[in-house]
């Protein structure tokens, strides 16, 4: 009845492991660190979107925005950043806000720092996670940061909001998808997801496009 009322509600599987334990039953959902042999065929398969992603960028990162896998292309966004930020196991949140991260480079800040900080709060409001609450905590301490998403009256246009980031004296504009697992059985594979940036205009494809041409 435990693991009914869970995938009804789709809980997640670490919650679902918290429910049996707390009901008096074993967990049963496993937690393999992404370095074990059990999990070889993911990394490969991770590896494989990663370098065919290229010259665009793409990260792997767990629950809590750590990034645990990039391409060689993710130069591109993180030029200028502190490489302290960037230091594993470096946050993908913190360094987007940070004001030695990407802040300073991204033209639109106020909108993008609103539709990140959204997201972490609801992540944190569903999960209850400590970790993720302290990330909110301190991302909103940052300098420019917006707590609350774009309004529609923002001024924002299309079917999407790109990140624009300067480029000397151009501008790079990316949009984002993320993909996870979708038959996932174990707690840290339907943790991770994968971020991959695409370029949202034309003269962006062309930048990235030359720097491997």
């Amino acid at each position: 009845m435990v693991v009914r009322l869970a995938e009804t509600l789709e809980v997640p599987l670490r919650e679902r492991n918290h429910l049996l334990l707390a009901a008096g039953y074993a967990p049963a959902y496993s937690e393999q660190p992404v370095e074990s042999v059990e999990m070889e065929p993911v990394r490969a398969a991770l590896d494989r979107f990663l370098r065919a992603h290229e010259p665009y960028p793409a990260i792997v990162i767990d629950r809590h925005h750590n990034i645990t896998a990039a391409n060689d292309a993710l130069g591109s966004l993180v030029e200028g950043v502190a490489p302290r930020l960037l230091e594993s196991p470096a946050n993908a949140i913190r360094v987007a806000l940070h004001p030695e991260g990407m802040a300073p480079r991204t033209v639109n800040f106020a909108e993008s720092s609103g539709h990140l900080m959204a997201r972490l709060r609801r992540e944190a409001q569903v999960s209850c996670d400590p970790v993720l609450e302290a990330l909110y905590e301190e991302c909103a301490r940052y300098p420019g940061v917006v707590t609350d998403p774009p309004s529609a009256g923002s001024g924002i246009t299309g079917v999407v909001m790109p990140m624009r980031l300067r480029d000397g004296d151009r501008e790079l504009a990316f949009i984002s998808t993320l993909s996870t697992f979708g038959s996932a059985v174990d707690v840290t594979l339907s943790e991770l997801a994968i971020e991959a940036f695409y370029p949202a205009n034309a003269q962006t494809a062309m930048r990235l496009l030359s720097e491997v041409s």
